[in-house]
């Protein structure tokens, strides 16, 4: 089977018109901290972290120049019905559905979906 990839942003990186860095995506970031929470999980993708100044040809040479934001998500196979295509590749680029699709795909837990109520304390 082959592998979903996931492209992000390397955190830390600087802008070249602004010495108030380093910085981070907001965006990758969000996965960033889902794929340190869970290393086991985040194994089981390929993980490519591009820099933050375009053209990213890493991302241009899988899915074009317009597709190249980042984070995105390319399916190894059994790509959703809602996915985006180019060429032969199928890719997620929304952050929100990138991390809906990590919970369904990989396990990782699912952001959107509230956590239980705490138990309550017995006086």
């Amino acid at each position: 089977m082959a592998k979903d990839r996931l492209f992000l942003i390397e955190p830390g990186f600087n802008a070249a018109d602004r010495e108030d860095g380093p910085f981070v995506c907001p965006f990758c970031n969000q996965v960033e901290g889902l794929l340190a929470s869970f290393p086991d999980r985040a194994r089981n993708l390929e993980i490519t972290r591009a820099p933050f100044a375009r053209p990213r040809q890493q991302v241009v040479a899988l899915v074009g120049e317009h597709n190249q934001a980042l984070p995105l998500l390319i399916f190894g196979e059994d790509a959703p019905a809602d996915a985006k295509h180019f060429a032969e590749l199928s890719f997620v680029a929304d952050t929100g559905r990138i991390l809906e699709l990590l919970a369904e795909r990989h396990g990782f837990p699912n952001l959107f979906r509230p956590a239980p109520p705490a138990a309550a304390k017995v006086a």
